[in-house]
């Protein structure tokens, strides 16, 4: 009888182990965000001598007033996501800076990222970001709960879905 009660012991720990599930660990992917490295689908040599600056990027959108496809940006990144790696923000010519989505959240980027020069192959609208969203997006990035209190209207700005990330820079 004991020996049958530590055999289904030895059984259920066994089974135990065998059907437990490897946890993940949360956060962006590792890598150190180096000179041609990529993110997402391949941001070829062509697409990349075609990026434009946000700049013009902005007055095609006021031109066109609505979603510009197939479009190459460059930039430098500012801000990552610290917990998945799931957006970025690029900063801009005159110091602004806009927000960057990854397509169909298919892939992620590192946080060494931040202070890259990156060429970003995708698509651009105009898009108003509400005061929870804005709010949501400053958690991510550990701000202080000052400034995310600060946030209190409605933002009009870039918003950019990258098919790929390439670091130029």
């Amino acid at each position: 009888m004991k020996f049958k009660a530590i055999l289904f012991a030895v059984a259920v720990s066994a089974s135990t182990l065998a059907f437990a599930q490897e946890t993940k660990k949360v956060g962006p992917p590792a890598g150190n965000a180096v000179v041609g490295d990529t993110y997402g689908s391949a941001v070829s040599s062509g697409v990349e001598s075609k990026a434009i600056s946000v700049e013009k990027l902005s007055k095609k959108l006021k031109k066109e007033n609505k979603k510009v496809e197939n479009v190459a940006i460059k930039g430098k990144v500012v801000d990552v996501c610290d917990k998945k790696g799931c957006w970025l923000t690029i900063q801009t010519e005159d110091n602004s800076q806009f927000f960057v989505k990854m397509k169909d959240y298919a892939f992620f980027v590192p946080t060494a990222l931040k202070g890259k020069t990156v060429v970003l192959d995708g698509s651009a609208e105009r898009k108003v970001t509400s005061v929870d969203e804005q709010k949501h997006y400053a958690e991510d990035v550990k701000k202080p709960q000052t400034e995310i209190d600060a946030i209190t209207t409605p933002k009009e700005e870039i918003r950019f879905v990258a098919n790929g990330i390439k670091v130029v820079n």
